[in-house]
């Protein structure tokens, strides 16, 4: 075998190499992503199947309370095939939420097989009604937590707005008027809060009439800010006077002195007359008095003078 032989013989085996692990790799991908994508049908259709059985119960309840005459018949039983299928293939997923899913639906069954019993017997539905009711709104909740947020738990969701929750019930179905004298989408929210979720904005605590007429004493509350104002003495506000804000004001807006100011001011030139010759006659008759006065032997300037 030549050279040249050799060397194509190894470039077409390395090229048909290649395609071989691009083929295998293509296959592995392909693979991968159909298990992805039943993965996620199956988690899907949990979804689905539990909205139908949550329509179908409402809707058997229903008629329970508009007629509870009506027989047992009307309460079918509930079956989960889709979830009993992703329980036994042990799918990669939220067991958390699957779990909360499977306690529901026993709930569910044990309600429905309470109120068919108590329907048999030919007595009125009474509490067994309201308890079925009860865990209707119980697995509307579930199925928003495992629809909506993956089956997260309350605390790693955050803040979400209850308007946000009465869409997407409006949007699957779930009328506000579905059970007589209950609004079920209201029931539906305060389930949720109950369970921990924080919805926005939060429940009223007083009416507007209560909050405006509550009484609010701030030198009671010592850490209210109002409590540490100083009010001002009674004697203080009495003395002051409001200032007068009608005085002329000058070239640039500065107020002109009143005229009584002024002239307190300013003394008076009358006054200044009559008042020096005064201080000129205290003055002379002092220096005459200290004239008569005999300063004596040691004084001085005696030595100038002859003895008398």
């Amino acid at each position: 075998m030549s050279a040249a032989d050799f060397y194509t013989f190894l470039t077409g085996g390395l090229g048909l190499l290649v395609a071989l692990m691009t083929l295998v790799a293509w296959h592995l991908w392909r693979m991968r992503e159909d298990t992805r994508a039943g993965r996620l049908s199956a988690l899907d259709g949990i979804s689905h199947e539990m909205r139908i059985n949550l329509h179908r119960m409402v809707s058997e309840l229903s008629q329970v309370a508009a007629n509870p005459a009506v027989g047992p018949d009307v309460l079918l039983p509930i079956r989960h095939p889709q979830l009993d299928g992703v329980n036994s293939a042990m799918i990669n997923a939220n067991r958390n939420g699957i779990a909360v899913i499977g306690v529901t639906y026993q709930e569910l069954e044990a309600r429905k097989l309470s109120l068919r019993a108590q329907l048999a017997q030919g007595n009125a539905p009474g509490a067994v009604l309201d308890d079925a009711m009860d865990a209707a709104i119980n697995g509307v909740a579930a199925l928003y937590f495992w629809e909506v947020h993956k089956g997260a738990l309350p605390k790693e969701i955050g803040r979400v707005r209850s308007w946000d929750v009465r869409d997407w019930m409006k949007s699957h179905g779930f009328k506000a008027e579905a059970f007589p004298g209950m609004h079920l989408r209201d029931e539906v929210v305060e389930r949720l809060r109950m369970y921990g979720l924080e919805l926005t904005p939060k429940p009223l605590t007083h009416t507007a009439w209560e909050y405006y007429n509550m009484h609010y004493d701030r030198h009671a509350d010592e850490n209210g800010p109002l409590g540490r104002r100083r009010d001002a003495p009674e004697e203080d506000v009495a003395d002051e006077a409001p200032e007068a804000d009608d005085a002329p004001r000058g070239l640039f807006g500065f107020r002109k002195k009143p005229a009584a100011a002024v002239e307190a001011a300013e003394p008076d030139e009358a006054a200044v007359i009559e008042d020096a010759p005064a201080a000129e006659v205290l003055t002379v008759e002092h220096a005459a008095e200290a004239e008569t006065l005999d300063p004596g032997p040691d004084a001085p300037g005696d030595e100038t003078k002859p003895a008398g």
